[in-house]
């Protein structure tokens, strides 16, 4: 018995709703865009500069202990996780003022204080230093990587389809990327290179299923050349609304398992890619379709290379 979570025909008018949709997106946009200026995002290590020590120890720690000792060595910010097996601990502490020195410094009060209080033998696999212009370079290339991306989408998109397609894409991606950063900045959830790559992999997952429903509108602008947009575009919606929601669903059984059992590591990875699944889904269906009417797409060129074909 096969599972189906949407009937294989549906007829949910999903363009009637597209300016409910548009006023909520336009408010979460604003929102997100007022706690960008106002609260910031919660920058990582890769972006703020600071010391990144990763150990190995024998037994499994105790990190309340741990975070309550190091928290009290007076170097700020002490962030202690378990990645991958229990005895794998990744140990991050803001940038220290005083140069190279001062790092050098707090990283032998650390391996000291970790000496007392670790059971058994303590292998250091890995201490880094961040610096401020590494981070700064890191922010500026990961702007960069994510500008070209969607630059990149909208020349692929032009080309393979009309302009129209193009622009309407490129919304709905710019409308992802924005209230993913928006989210980072309310919940407060650390901001780092990982999360650059969620991005990009939204902007990919959200592409993908954009394209798929551009294949299905400007199949049907063929197939149905008197039926009014409107109608038709909600005809390609439902189309293509089985394909999308069994590609959510698995996608996010996948990403809730990592969320909830990959560790600290990995989560703010997870955390984006599941919001960005939910919400590549919703623009793909309520602001990558309806934009096409705002251009009042043109279907002349279509018809009249079907009348050549037929002829």
């Amino acid at each position: 018995m096969r599972l189906k979570l949407v009937p294989e025909k549906t007829s949910v008018k999903f363009i009637n709703k597209r300016l409910i949709a548009m006023i909520i997106s336009c408010v979460l946009i604003i929102a997100s865009l007022g706690l960008f200026f106002n609260k910031g995002l919660n920058f990582g290590i890769d972006f703020q500069g600071g010391i990144l020590v990763e150990i190995g120890t024998e037994q499994p720690a105790d990190l309340k202990l741990l975070r309550r000792e190091l928290g009290q060595l007076g170097l700020g910010d002490v962030a202690i996780q378990e990645f991958g097996a229990t005895t794998d601990l990744l140990i991050r502490v803001e940038q220290q003022d005083g140069g190279a020195t001062a790092q050098k410094v707090a990283v032998a009060k650390i391996k000291e204080k970790l000496s007392a209080l670790v059971v058994g033998d303590i292998s250091y696999r890995r201490v880094e230093f961040v610096g401020p212009k590494v981070s700064g370079e890191l922010i500026r290339d990961g702007i960069l990587a994510v500008v070209l991306a969607v630059s990149a989408v909208l020349i692929y998109i032009w080309f393979r389809f009309e302009w129209q397609f193009g622009v309407g894409a490129v919304i709905a991606l710019v409308h992802d990327v924005l209230l993913t950063i928006g989210m980072f900045s309310l919940t407060g959830l650390e901001f780092n290179l990982s999360v650059i790559a969620a991005i990009l992999t939204i902007v990919g997952y959200s592409l993908n299923d954009t394209v798929v429903v551009y294949d299905r509108i400007r199949e049907n602008l063929r197939k149905y050349r008197k039926m009014d947009l409107k109608e038709l575009l909600n005809l390609s919606l439902n189309e293509t609304l089985s394909r999308t929601v069994m590609t959510s669903v698995t996608t996010l059984i996948a990403l809730f398992s990592l969320f909830f059992f990959g560790g600290e590591v990995i989560r703010g990875f997870t955390a984006a890619m599941i919001w960005g699944v939910f919400i590549g889904t919703y623009s793909s269906i309520f602001i990558a379709a309806p934009v096409l009417l705002w251009f009042e797409l043109r279907r002349e060129p279509i018809e009249a290379d079907t009348a050549t074909s037929e002829s």
